[in-house]
């Protein structure tokens, strides 16, 4: 079923186009007014500070010639109070610039996250979660950092080739042409490496992703890892990773600097060329009066300087936009990627419900053309309890998963009090469900926390009374803390049963009209089983229930029990009816009863 894993390289569906840049400048329009007041400190830096070439000239040519010591002092402090406030201006733009760039990282974060709540699980199953983390982290990070400086300065930098531009034609229009021989050359090389400048960008940012992909599951896997002493092949794997980033990061950082040798080489001809052109070309356009302009051919030296800079810049800028064409175009495919469990635009809330359920001829498929359940009908009254069994893979869980939505089906329909799943807003349905899935997780905060995860309108005494009817109150209360002690993520430090027993409150609190349990017991032990058994009968009552287990002597008071095999229900009835039937159910029960007595008498000789 998984489209990727940490060591297949992602395949963007959707090649990056100018219509995607487009859309992240949505995020700078609400800060339209930041970036303005960005771009305003930041041309008024640039033209403070080109000015200061035009006082040097001055100062050279005109005023120590004639040996005017009183406007050289004048100038020199004025060109020292322009610097001053360049450096001040410079400040006041990085303030504004980092708020900027935080509130756009923030946006651009919330969008994702958002779509990421909304997509069902096919898509968590399909894909590792550290290359989902990656997407939502370093990627929108980047991102931002162009959208707010990267922009801001590109339109600077132009500004400033036109300005300097400007400077060097108001000083010598034949060494304008000069200094702008040069560009042609650079133009050519920009042009020649840049599919290989976007490639190896994508290369290296699927190269990231797997490796952080690799490394969130070894996070997750590192008890698994240790147990198995697989820790020297693990870090072979994840070295061999991070060689093939490092490749590709190289390969794209030898391309990129080589804008910045390519535009140092072509300054340095062009300086040099000035040099000469004054020297013996256009010797008569820099003497005056007999004099020689020195202060003029400075400027223009100093100008052509300048005018590079801005060159090398834009360069730069070039890079970092193909970093963000390659990032974008990883978030975009996050954000378009369907909602496929959805409401409809007529969905309408779902009344408070009895709790009748009826399955009308399901047939549910997680891979087109392989079906999971074929042609399941059934119908539960309100207050009715239903237990699951059969063998692994047989469709148990991905019935009660139908039930409460996280799956459309493929054909067929589910229905609660004759209001068919698909006509309701989904949020209306699972308000009134509470759901216990086979695979607990415990969140970071405390056990308090949990256990109102998911009603946080309860008082500490309904969650505390919530986890006495589960009999978790028992082994919370010895807690040096209590109820406040703090929970790790995923639950570490608490053991397995633990952790099911305060899930198990969590969703008991919640005061559902149809109740799921997914393994709920799994992790129980036999004497934790017959209090938590004690403490559900009353919950159970009058409601509707559905629980899934393997352990069938924690189902056997249930109203009814469907056997599931190969997608389809085998048998149905209550206990004692399909013990006589001895048929599959009958099969089960008495292996597991061989079993637990054979486990019985080996305790008892011990």
């Amino acid at each position: 079923m998984a489209r990727n894993k940490f060591n297949i390289d992602e395949e963007l569906e959707v090649p990056f186009n100018w219509s995607q840049f487009k859309r992240a400048l949505v995020y700078i329009k609400k800060y339209r007014k930041n970036i303005f007041l960005m771009f305003f400190f930041s041309v008024l830096a640039s033209a403070l500070a080109l000015v200061t070439p035009k006082i040097q000239a001055y100062v050279i040519d005109d005023l120590i010639p004639y040996k005017l010591k009183n406007w050289i002092i004048v100038l020199g402090v004025s060109y020292f109070a322009v610097n001053v406030a360049i450096v001040f201006i410079n400040r006041a733009r990085a303030r504004v610039s980092v708020r900027t760039g935080q509130s756009i990282i923030t946006d651009m974060r919330t969008d994702v996250f958002s779509h990421l709540q909304k997509l069902s699980f096919d898509y968590y199953d399909s894909r590792p979660h550290g290359k989902i983390l990656t997407r939502v982290i370093n990627y929108v990070n980047s991102v931002s950092e162009f959208l707010t400086n990267g922009m801001v300065n590109a339109v600077l930098q132009i500004i400033n080739l036109l300005l300097i531009l400007g400077f060097m034609l108001s000083i010598s229009v034949k060494m304008t042409l000069v200094v702008l021989g040069g560009l042609p050359f650079f133009y050519v090389y920009v042009r020649i490496t840049k599919p290989r400048q976007r490639r190896f960008r994508q290369l290296r940012a699927n190269k990231q992703s797997n490796t952080t992909a690799y490394l969130a599951e070894n996070i997750n896997g590192e008890k698994v890892t240790e147990a198995f002493v697989r820790e020297e092949m693990n870090e072979g794997i994840f070295d061999g990773l991070l060689q093939e980033t490092k490749k590709y990061s190289l390969r794209a950082a030898y391309l990129a600097h080589g804008m910045w040798p390519i535009s140092t080489i072509l300054s340095r001809l062009v300086r040099m060329a000035i040099y000469l052109t004054a020297i013996y070309v256009f010797r008569e356009d820099f003497i005056i009066n007999g004099v020689v302009q020195i202060g003029a051919i400075s400027a223009m030296v100093a100008y052509s300087n300048r005018f590079w800079g801005p060159i090398q810049q834009l360069g730069n800028i070039y890079n970092e936009l193909l970093d963000t064409a390659a990032y974008l175009e990883r978030i975009f495919q996050v954000l378009d990627e369907p909602v496929t469990v959805d409401d409809k635009e007529d969905a309408y809330e779902l009344p408070e419900i009895k709790g009748s359920v009826s399955f009308d001829d399901v047939v549910f498929e997680y891979d087109k053309g392989v079906p999971v359940l074929k042609h399941v009908s059934f119908d539960v009254k309100a207050g009715e309890s239903v237990a699951l069994v059969g063998p692994t893979g047989a469709g148990k869980s991905t019935i009660v998963n139908l039930l409460s939505r996280f799956y459309n089906v493929t054909q067929g329909r589910v229905l609660i009090d004759e209001h068919d799943l698909s006509d309701v807003t989904i949020r209306s349905l699972r308000k009134q469900m509470g759901v216990m899935l086979q695979d607990t997780f415990i969140f970071s905060g405390t056990i308090l926390d949990n256990i109102r995860y998911g009603r946080l309108d309860a008082t500490d005494e309904e969650c505390i009374a919530a986890a006495k009817a589960v009999h978790a109150d028992d082994f919370i209360s010895q807690m040096e803390n209590g109820y406040h002690t703090p929970t790790n993520e995923r639950g570490a430090g608490l053991s397995a049963g633990q952790r099911q027993l305060i899930s198990f409150a969590r969703t008991l609190l919640s005061d559902p009209r149809i109740l799921i349990l997914d393994e709920a017991t799994s992790s129980i032990d036999t004497n934790t089983e017959r209090l938590v058994q004690e403490g559900i009968a009353a919950l159970l009552k009058n409601r509707t229930s559905f629980i899934v287990a393997h352990r069938l002597s924690t189902i056997q008071n249930c109203d009814r029990i469907m056997y599931i095999d190969g997608g389809r229900i085998a048998e149905s009835g209550s206990h004692e009816e399909l013990l006589q039937k001895k048929g599959l159910y009958y099969e089960l029960y008495m292996s597991q009863r061989k079993a637990f007595l054979a486990q019985t008498a080996g305790s008892e000789e011990e």
